[in-house]
């Protein structure tokens, strides 16, 4: 049952050009079952410095971060952690009394993921995609020791300034190319896309792999993971990616770690 709001409740807000239910749904779920007085609520803005300066001057707790704001915010903060440093992007700010602190827990849920599955730095890397989120995925393999990827993208300009900063190869399509680890960081497979239907990588390839980490999270079994399942190749799915990025939050927030079991019971009720 929902604690009643009062004066001390504390408010979590998310900034993105385009809110979803997604983030709302995860933690006022969790704040319901763990009975903490919090809640959260979507907004979007057009002014993103005065945004960030009332969730400062307001004493909001926390606000979840999306594009296109995502790098705009680091100079609107007090202190930017390594996670967002290391790929120059925000997605999480929590407020101590009015000192702002910057992550990026999609980075933070990557690297939880990588050693939670197994996954070994010898291993190599294949990753599909150059934009924001293929930024924070591909920093966190290279950081965890990963030293022999390659970054595939049709954007030549982002898809080689990306292969070059983590010091990995680049491509502009698969081709014949294998990899113990795949990663898709594209919408390919998306629900709603013009892909949607598409596999990121051919089931050859896929039949080689030993891993296959689809960042995409709706729907979580995309054409891509169902296609590893039925290979037989273990999988990451995207819905692990946004289900733990939410929980790294939610846990900078409020001081609580849900269990593994509401955390995917959030995830569950946050994509109905």
């Amino acid at each position: 049952m929902r604690t009643p709001l009062s004066k001390d409740t504390q408010l979590c807000i998310s900034l993105s050009g385009r809110p979803s239910n997604i983030g709302t749904r995860f933690h006022n779920y969790l704040y319901d079952v763990l009975g903490l007085d919090f809640i959260y609520k979507a907004f979007t803005t057009t002014d993103i410095a005065a945004a960030i300066g009332g969730v400062r001057a307001l004493g909001i707790r926390g606000c979840s971060v999306s594009m296109p704001f995502k790098q705009d915010v680091i100079e609107l903060v007090d202190e930017v952690e390594q996670s967002a440093r290391a790929i120059h992007a925000v997605n999480t700010i929590v407020n101590d009394d009015g000192r702002l602190t910057a992550s990026n827990t999609d980075y933070l849920a990557v690297q939880r993921l990588i050693a939670e599955h197994g996954l070994q730095p010898t291993q190599s890397v294949l990753l599909r995609g150059s934009g924001g989120m293929a930024n924070a995925v591909a920093a966190a393999f290279r950081d965890n020791g990963f030293e022999h990827g390659t970054v595939i993208a049709r954007n030549r300009e982002t898809g080689q300034a990306l292969a070059q900063r983590l010091g990995y190869e680049y491509a502009s399509d698969v081709g014949t190319r294998t990899a113990d680890v795949l990663v898709n960081i594209t919408p390919i497979g998306m629900a709603g896309g013009a892909e949607e239907n598409d596999l990121a990588f051919e089931e050859g390839i896929i039949a080689e792999a030993l891993t296959v980490f689809d960042v995409v999270a709706m729907p979580s079994e995309t054409p891509l993971i169902t296609a590893a399942r039925a290979a037989g190749t273990a999988v990451i799915t995207g819905a692990e990616v946004i289900a733990l990025q939410a929980a790294e939050q939610f846990e900078r927030y409020t001081g609580v770690r849900p269990s593994a079991e509401q955390i995917a019971a959030a995830s569950a009720v946050s994509r109905a």
